[in-house]
């Protein structure tokens, strides 16, 4: 019997410490730098990938299985990847599932992502917990020819994330409608016809199933860009406004997104934001930003609701963090993190404007917080009344 030659790596994820992880290369071939992170989710893999919140991130998924049920145009975040790779530590098997609609590393690499399987993840968890989020470099070559010295120095030369505005570069060109409601068997994506609130939705790096919440709590949704100002929002009359998720530093986008945010707050007009959008809120108010040794990725963080006492698990991903020793007289910290203690959320407390920083849409993830949806369109209501 003829001996199985031993399969070359065709793939290597380059630290800028020197360290160096080999493995097989799937989805689109070619070097890209990033900060690099991991998530926790046991399932999502498109709707993290797609996750416009990732801009800048190579995702290490610690869930071994990544790929099994394929891709399909339905679970998308946005129209195409954003996280600028995937690490996994098997290689996809063919995909099993029913809605499955194409490969995974047929996927990635018809949308230019690069993804390597057969790494030790495990250890690369460890390494981010204790070192921070490293900056990295992921080379794919079918051929494995790979120079170690020249990666190891375009990771070094990443600029990493602090002070970089990256909200410019995933929002929205033009504004645009939203009537899209969430998933729901059998119809689907069914279409809201019957809205009683006017939402205002900046798209900082908008989730869609953030918006289809919004659409299934009664809204009626316009999307205005990340740049839109005070005057662009008030002249849509909206009753309510939303400040969505998205990438980057909170301080550098905060730049041009604070002052409108303080211009809408001038209005009294009920506000609502998530991850970026509490963040940026948080900055508008007075308080500041941090960023994280390593940051919150996944679909299982617990999140307590401080007046109630109440435990939701959350789905969360961010880097960067309120510190809520620097929040202003007037503004009340509303949940914290079960894992680190970390803010999660504030309200201000003579007026509907709240935020949180983990994601309500559960997509993926579960559902324990959806109510804050229901909460934003019943403050409207309210403020109508």
């Amino acid at each position: 019997m003829t001996p199985t030659a031993p399969r070359i790596p065709t793939a290597c994820l380059a630290l800028a410490d020197g360290t160096v992880f080999y493995g097989q290369g799937f989805g689109a071939t070619g070097v890209t730098t990033a900060e690099l992170c991991f998530n926790t989710a046991m399932s999502g893999y498109q709707e993290i990938m797609t996750d416009p919140s990732y801009a800048g991130q190579i995702v290490t998924f610690t869930f071994p299985h990544v790929g099994n049920v394929g891709v399909n145009p339905d679970d998308d975040e946005t129209q195409d990847p954003v996280a600028e790779g995937m690490v996994v530590k098997w290689m996809p098997t063919e995909p099993s599932n029913w809605r499955a609609a194409q490969r995974l590393g047929d996927w990635l690499a018809a949308r230019g992502r690069i993804a390597i399987g057969g790494i030790d993840t495990r250890r690369l968890t460890r390494a981010i917990r204790q070192q921070g989020a490293p900056h990295v470099a992921l080379a794919h070559d079918p051929e494995g020819k790979f120079d170690i010295a020249a990666l190891v120095e375009k990771a070094r030369g990443f600029a990493g994330l602090t002070g970089v505005d990256l909200a410019r570069g995933v929002t929205c060109a033009q504004s645009y409608r939203w009537d899209e409601m969430r998933w729901a068997w059998p119809e689907g994506y069914r279409r809201q016809t019957e809205a009683k609130h006017k939402v205002v939705a900046i798209d900082y790096g908008a989730k869609r199933n953030i918006l289809r919440c919004l659409a299934s709590a009664g809204c009626d949704v316009t999307v205005l860009p990340a740049t839109a100002t005070a005057e662009d929002v008030l002249a849509l009359e909206p009753d309510g406004v939303f400040l969505s998720n998205g990438p980057g530093d909170p301080a550098a986008t905060g730049a041009y997104a604070v002052p409108m945010i303080r211009g809408v707050l001038d209005r009294n007009l009920p506000l609502f934001g998530i991850c970026l959008g509490h963040q940026m809120l948080a900055l508008a108010l007075g308080a500041r930003t941090v960023k994280m040794n390593h940051g919150h990725h996944g679909a299982n963080h617990p999140v307590k609701e401080i007046e109630t006492g109440k435990v939701e698990i959350t789905s969360m991903n961010h880097g960067f963090a309120v510190d809520s020793q620097t929040l202003p007289t007037g503004v009340l910290e509303t949940h914290v993190s079960l894992f680190d203690g970390s803010n999660c959320g504030i309200r201000m407390a003579d007026r509907p404007v709240f935020s949180v920083q983990h994601h309500p849409e559960a997509s993926p993830g579960p559902q324990d917080s959806f109510y804050l949806f229901e909460r934003f369109a019943q403050s409207m209501e309210s403020v109508r009344a």
